[in-house]
């Protein structure tokens, strides 16, 4: 049984946090249920962790991670099992968070240099209620400049993805420095405790105390290559991680899966060759989840001055992941893909007296419904571009579960040169079915019953008991990835090399076609494969029919020009 489904059902997992699941209730009137005016706004803080995996947290997988802060986070909060984003990369996630929009929309399609024209960030319009702004941390979107963006009073950043330590020299992609407010300021240490001693700086000396405030906290763990700080060098030295069993290059693991997934396995991305290193990721996640410890400590500051002045009740924390992570799901590591280790991310919400305390709430929440959420808690109204649903009532347990309906889950992720075997891929959740396409790419598509399939090793394309279903998903995601303007575009970038195409010697080599698709010359159903699953041609082939009879091509040649030339 998955870890997901150990939670909502209740299992011994997180017994030590005394969670509970949110009770269903009727969905509320909102006039009834209007809150008492509050003497000051809400501030927020907003904690987003880099590449975090949606179970990369000790309560749980207890006995074996060691986050204190969060844990604690969670027994006094709700915890959201459900979150997900609509791109597993950094800059269009981050953009997603920042704009309210989709990929297709705000046009951050991958981690090169996207445009940040004409993208207005959510916080302005925080500021233009009266909070007081700040951003500490990983930017990585847009052009690859450090240089503070609209909306934020506060500004420390870095290039590109920062250094864990110092850099020795600048480069066109780092930088020894950090960006304080517009002006190059050296990198002085560790750089997840310099952050939060920033951050910390700006809660406690810099800021109006008689203003609200939103604080944006972006670190840089624990992206790879991560690297604890001496304090949590040899945290896990005797943990024993274990691998997903779909990690396993088996017939049985490989059965139904794509042909791209067969050949990532040695690849950057990965389970037998990954980041073209020879690291084992049972040792690899020793320092991954050292490098989360430092940012469980940068977390337990931030509560304990919340707490030592008496902000815990007018603060809302919000503790989440850029995206997920996959440590060997089906051969692969990183993101990209759609597969569930790659799109869900940890959500941990917290406000005393407000967001409800030791609650699992399965209400799925998307990247794209944290800038309305935010909006939506200050009184500012909604703008017009804003593509996702605010989630306030949700988290303050005024909304049941059963009554959230976020839609459809529709994801999307645009080819990279940097890394090509991972295809463009498009995909949509409905009813806990999930619908799987590539773009341009020779290979089949995936279909997964995710309530009796979560760890989606079973792909039910090709049964003709789902031929309904896969048609319904393939309609309903073609009119989802619309753009604002109703129109279908991938968008692409520059190739600026080959990409990291390496493959271990030793190592498997190419994947070969799925067995169906080989097949003699002149099959008599030789254009059903080129025209749509209509459900006239699944009745055909059900019966073991062509839809359309195709004779030999040199007969049917020949009868065309003889009769012709008759």
């Amino acid at each position: 049984m998955s870890i997901a489904l150990r939670i909502l059902l209740g299992a011994a997992c997180l017994a030590p946090l005394a969670l509970s699941a949110t009770t269903a209730t009727a969905a509320p009137d909102p006039a009834a249920t209007a809150p008492a005016p509050r003497e000051r706004p809400r501030n927020v803080i907003f904690v987003l962790v880099d590449d975090l995996r949606y179970d990369g947290m000790g309560f749980l997988q207890p006995g074996l991670l060691k986050t204190p802060n969060i844990d604690r986070m969670a027994k006094e909060g709700t915890y959201f099992p459900n979150a997900v984003v609509t791109s597993s990369l950094c800059s269009p996630s981050r953009a997603t968070i920042l704009t309210g929009q989709t990929a297709r929309n705000h046009g951050i399609v991958d981690n090169n240099n996207g445009s940040e024209n004409a993208l207005v960030f959510f916080p302005k319009y925080l500021q233009e209620v009266g909070y007081q702004t700040a951003f500490f941390g990983k930017w990585h979107m847009g052009a690859s400049t450090d240089a503070p963006r609209p909306g934020f009073d506060k500004w420390v950043s870095f290039k590109g993805q920062g250094n864990y330590w110092p850099a020795r020299a600048a480069t066109p992609e780092s930088s020894p420095d950090l960006n304080v407010d517009g002006k190059a300021v050296p990198q002085k240490g560790y750089i997840t405790d310099e952050l939060t001693d920033y951050a910390m700086n700006w809660l406690s000396k810099e800021r109006d105390p008689k203003r609200p405030f939103f604080l944006y906290l972006s670190h840089k763990g624990v992206h790879s290559d991560p690297l604890p700080p001496p304090r949590y060098a040899h945290q896990y030295d005797d943990a024993k991680f274990t691998l997903p069993a779909s990690a396993a290059n088996t017939p049985e693991n490989n059965a139904g899966k794509p042909v791209w997934v067969l050949n990532q396995r040695n690849s950057w991305h990965g389970i037998d060759f990954f980041y073209n290193a020879d690291v084992p990721m049972t040792e690899y996640l020793k320092y991954y989840y050292g490098t989360l410890s430092a940012i469980d400590d940068s977390l337990g500051r931030i509560m304990a001055y919340l707490r030592k002045n008496h902000l815990e009740k007018d603060t809302l924390v919000v503790f989440t992941s850029d995206n997920g992570f996959q440590v060997g799901e089906h051969g692969l590591i990183d993101k990209r893909n759609a597969y569930e280790a790659s799109v869900r991310v940890p959500l941990v919400v917290w406000e005393p007296g407000t967001v409800p305390a030791g609650k699992v709430n399965p209400g799925r929440i998307r990247n794209l419904d944290f800038a309305p959420t935010f909006l939506d808690l200050a009184g500012v109204q909604r703008p017009p571009q804003f593509e996702g649903s605010s989630a306030w009532k949700l988290w303050e347990g005024k909304l049941a579960p059963a009554d959230w309906k976020p839609g459809d889950f529709t994801y999307e992720y645009y080819w990279e040169y940097n890394f090509p075997m991972t295809p463009g891929t498009f995909a949509i959740e409905r009813d806990r079915v999930k619908y799987i396409q590539y773009y341009g790419v020779w290979d089949t598509d995936e279909l997964y019953d995710l309530r009796n399939d979560p760890e989606e090793m079973h792909n039910l394309v090709n049964d003709p008991k789902w031929d309904a279903k896969k048609q319904e998903l393939r309609h309903a995601l073609y009119a989802q990835l619309a753009n604002s303007e109703g129109k279908h575009v991938i968008p692409y970038g520059m190739r600026e090399s080959i990409g990291a195409v390496r493959r271990d010697v030793n190592g498997t080599h190419a994947a070969d076609f799925p067995a169906s698709w080989y097949v003699k010359p002149n099959p008599t159903d030789r254009f059903d494969q080129i025209i749509g699953d209509t459900p006239a041609k699944l009745k055909a082939h059900a019966e073991g029919k062509p839809l359309i009879y195709t004779p030999p091509l040199a007969d049917e040649l020949k009868r065309q020009v003889d009769g012709r030339s008759k």
